[in-house]
């Protein structure tokens, strides 16, 4: 027990030159840069690994939980957040039964969607009915005209109530901005209504009213850094518009609610709610609020629509799941996580379960909620978090440059912007260079659609013909979810004739194997029947089994070299048969186009 000699004294630590020589030697002569350098989307490069001198003049490793900027959350003692549901209210009744329900299933947040015309006095007391407001989380949101109308309401209710006001936690969604970028719909008359309501529930500090809606952005394609710059910039807008119109800066800080999106890449949205709330607080900051405590962004996180898929609809739970995980490491107060089956219907009573248990599993089982921050200090998150914030900071500083905000949406620019990413990120998803696990990577080759469609709603929500539709007056985001177009080429050959397509596989074992893999994918995209075979040892043994197969295409799978062998009977054969041949070739080669597929001739 006298012996304290500290574990691998006896090995000394490399250097990074150190790594860097060994790196070289093991590529071979490839190119570091290329190989293992990773040039994100959002601006930035990310290197194959960090230390903790890349790490020496960065700001984020010395901050605490709890405290100014909040980079590592706005609580010091644990990382609980609210698992939120939304309920749509058609009937009242029908609502309250619901809420009541699945408040006993875990939910602590809930968030009503209530039509404009069904707000009123009565509505609310039925939703309301039975429910603690000083216990649950409660949201509302309907149309921004009735949102002061709403608010009056739900203060009269929660005062007759007797409700301690510092208890009641929730939000109204007041976001007329949301509508003019995703609808194209110029509401500024409608911005008046943002003081007033700030005014209405001043005396709620914890009931927020002003809604920045950027996941309506993720949802549109938006790389992580846009949406990020954005939110500051929608956030600052706000902000600006109410201390102008004389509310106090700490009571319109605390006002302000950001509902943010979540995507697929794990480690840099955890960095994303990081950087936010770093940033966030800078800003408000530069108001000279009295309190730091005015400087907290609170952000609900709802994951993201835009990857989610009409078939293999349960590889949907993969990604929300590893969505969920971001936003709750990211600190987030609050949480909805998608049902998977959101692409093709309105969600059951099982894809909700599931989505709630999506929560509840990383809260009880895995204690997600019990650390704080537990990434900070990872030289990674830190480097993603400083370079995300760079970045995003870049856009808001652009924004600002062209008036604010609410000056770049009535110019387009900003729905330029993500409409060009959708268009990119839709052509990388057709030539295979964003992959969807199950669409144009790894497709499930016997699924069929089984009359599912995709459905569409409007940006609140809504049904496409609710009061909402109505015709655009400046630029607004179009998009569609990256899987759409996939999804109408195959279903488009289940309606039409479903081509069958028979690989050859002959030759050389690996590169058949291979290739026949590859080329059983690359069809199934498009919702072909594809017969994979393990090899035949003639071009005449494996004609004549296409032959018996009825298939329409033939795909030889074998090596370049032995290619020149094989094709030529093979084509001569065919030809008398009617049938198409393709070659498989180097899968680097083939790419992938929604409108059809290219011939796989080299």
């Amino acid at each position: 027990m006298a012996n304290k000699e500290k574990l691998f004294t006896e090995f000394q630590a490399p250097t990074t030159q150190e790594w860097l020589d060994k790196i070289e030697v093991d590529l071979k002569g490839a190119d570091f840069q290329k190989r293992l350098v990773w040039r994100t989307n959002e601006g930035f490069n990310v290197q194959p690994f960090y230390r903790r001198e890349d790490l020496e003049n960065l700001k984020t490793p010395d901050a605490l939980p709890g405290e100014f900027p909040f980079v590592r959350g706005n609580k010091k003692d644990s990382n609980e957040w609210y698992v939120r549901q939304n309920i749509t209210v058609d009937d009242p009744k029908e609502a309250n039964k619901k809420a009541l329900d699945i408040l006993n299933k875990g939910i602590d947040s809930l968030g009503f969607k209530i039509p404009g015309n069904l707000v009123s006095k009565e509505t609310v007391e039925t939703l309301l009915d039975n429910i603690l407001c000083d216990i649950v989380e409660v949201n509302f949101s309907t149309c921004p005209r009735h949102s002061l109308e709403l608010a009056e309401i739900l203060v009269a209710y929660f005062t007759g109530k007797g409700y301690d006001k510092e208890k009641v936690v929730g939000s109204i969604w007041f976001d007329p901005m949301m509508k003019m970028v995703m609808k194209g719909k110029d509401v500024t008359p409608l911005l008046e209504l943002g003081p007033k309501l700030v005014e209405t529930l001043k005396e709620y500090p914890n009931f927020r009213c002003i809604a920045v809606s950027t996941d309506a952005l993720n949802n549109a394609g938006a790389y992580i850094v846009q949406e990020l710059g954005y939110a500051l910039a929608w956030g600052n807008e706000y902000l600006q518009q109410l201390v102008d119109a004389g509310v106090d800066v700490d009571l319109a800080a605390k006002s302000i609610k950001f509902n943010m999106g979540v995507s697929e890449n794990y480690f840099m949205e955890i960095a994303k709610f990081r950087a936010a709330r770093l940033l966030w607080a800078q800003i408000v900051k530069q108001y000279e609020p009295k309190c730091d405590c005015a400087c907290k962004m609170i952000i609900n996180a709802t994951t993201s629509t835009y990857n989610q898929t009409l078939f293999d609809s349960y590889v949907n739970l993969l990604r929300s799941q590893t969505e969920a995980m971001s936003a709750a490491l990211g600190s987030v107060h609050s949480m909805v996580v998608t049902p998977f089956d959101a692409p093709y219907e309105k969600a059951t009573d099982f894809s909700e379960r599931i989505a709630r248990n999506q929560q509840l599993l990383i809260k009880e089982e895995a204690h997600f909620d019990r650390i704080v921050d537990p990434s900070a200090g990872s030289y990674y998150i830190e480097h993603l978090t400083d370079a995300l914030a760079t970045e995003a900071w870049k856009i808001f500083l652009k924004v600002e440059e062209e008036g604010g905000f609410l000056a770049a949406v009535k110019a387009g620019t900003i729905q330029d912007d993500i409409n060009a990413t959708n268009v990119k990120r839709h052509g990388d998803a057709a030539k295979r260079k964003e992959f969807l696990l199950g669409t144009n990577q790894f497709p499930n080759f016997t699924e069929k659609s089984e009359g599912k469609k995709a459905v569409s709603a409007c940006c609140c929500g809504n049904s496409e013909n609710s009061e909402c539709s109505e015709n655009s007056e400046i630029k607004k985001i179009s998009s569609t979810r990256l899987a759409a177009d996939f999804e109408d080429l195959r279903i488009h050959t289940e309606e039409t004739k479903v081509p069958v397509a028979f690989m050859l596989t002959i030759g050389n074992l690996a590169m058949r194997q291979a290739r026949a893999q590859f080329s059983c994918n690359f069809l199934a995209c498009a919702g072909y029947k594809v017969i994979d075979n393990l090899g035949f040892k003639t071009v005449e043994e494996g004609v004549d089994a296409a032959l018996e197969a009825k298939a329409d295409i033939v795909v030889i799978c074998s090596s370049d070299d032995e290619y020149a062998e094989y094709a030529i009977p093979a084509f001569k054969y065919l030809s008398v048969n009617s049938l198409k041949i393709l070659i498989s070739m180097q899968a680097s080669r083939l790419r992938m186009v929604p409108s059809g597929l290219k011939t796989m001739v080299s």
